[in-house]
């Protein structure tokens, strides 16, 4: 008799995947499912199979997290390249139109990207994930089908700028969520009067996430064995994914009454709604709501 589970390990935690460029986010969550053998598995910010980087994978109930972990901030290497518009907004697309850009100096590049910092409006790309009565976006585009897309409020906090040549300008994006880096590329070419494309983007910060606390899946998989010590090790506990929010230790009884779904009163006054649940044995229990009046209703249990 097989020892396995043929429906996969009950573990629970995050791993923060380097994904490799060529893959879409889902067909690298199905790899580092199997590679776990996990039960359950979710990812966290889709990348798209252009893009490289920090992509979180939840395993188990680390999957209740998730929405959280999407509400921080991000950080991109993007290289644009200036005076080429292709109809998905980088290099997988077609080119659509051409336009001069050698007139343009690296001060006035430097300086239109740097008019992006701060508040913004985005019209987010047809290529994107985003659904129309239930149809994702790229899914219309492919069938030639465009629709008007309303600007959304977004905020980048910083752009380093890292260099120009030939063509291709090359910047480091610290941004809020919802920040679509392809559409900031395309803005910063309209601005410029010449278009432009993403052709390389690599997320390199997730939340407080840097890209050196990631592993490729090469080398997830250089660390598989049959008792799956090594690749557990790589597993990151969820509370530890959301910094952000603040903690509330609860008594006995306050514990078994989240636990059952119920709502308690907390002596505790914090500057958030959301909170982080832990028994008096610092067990995760998971994320719960309070209101101004101190009364926490669970919202996503680990129990």
């Amino acid at each position: 008799m097989s020892r396995r589970n043929p429906k996969g390990r009950d573990i629970n935690g995050i791993v923060l995947l380097d994904k490799d460029t060529g893959l879409s986010s889902n067909a690298a969550l199905q790899k580092v499912k199997r590679l776990f053998f996990a039960k359950k598995a979710g990812h966290t910010g889709s990348l798209d199979p252009l893009a490289s980087g920090i992509l979180p994978i939840c395993l188990g109930q680390a999957t209740k997290v998730a929405q959280f972990l999407l509400d921080d901030d991000k950080r991109y290497f993007v290289r644009g390249k200036l005076g080429e518009i292709t109809d998905t907004g980088d290099c997988e697309g077609v080119v659509t139109k051409t336009q001069e850009y050698t007139h343009l100096d690296e001060a006035i590049i430097k300086q239109v990207a740097m008019s992006f910092v701060g508040d913004i409006l985005q019209v987010p790309p047809m290529y994107s994930a985003l659904k129309k009565d239930g149809q994702p976006l790229y899914k219309l585009a492919r069938q030639g089908i465009e629709i008007e897309r309303p600007a959304r409020p977004v905020t980048i906090h910083a752009i380093e700028f890292i260099s120009y040549e030939k063509g291709v300008v090359t910047l480091d994006v610290s941004c809020s969520k919802g920040t679509y880096i392809r559409s900031l590329i395309q803005d910063i070419g309209d601005t410029l009067g010449c278009g432009a494309h993403v052709i390389e983007l690599r997320r390199t910060g997730f939340a407080h996430i840097d890209i050196s606390k990631t592993l490729k899946f090469s080398e997830l998989e250089a660390l598989s064995s049959d008792d799956y010590q090594s690749l557990d090790a790589h597993i990151f506990p969820s509370e530890d994914m959301l910094p952000s929010i603040q903690s509330v230790t609860l008594v006995a009884q306050q514990s078994i009454d989240i636990k059952y779904g119920r709502t308690i009163q907390s002596d505790f006054k914090g500057e958030q709604h959301t909170v982080k649940l832990f028994d008096l044995d610092q067990q995760f229990l998971g994320i719960g709501e309070l209101t101004q009046d101190g009364v926490i209703a669970p919202k996503r249990l680990f129990v």
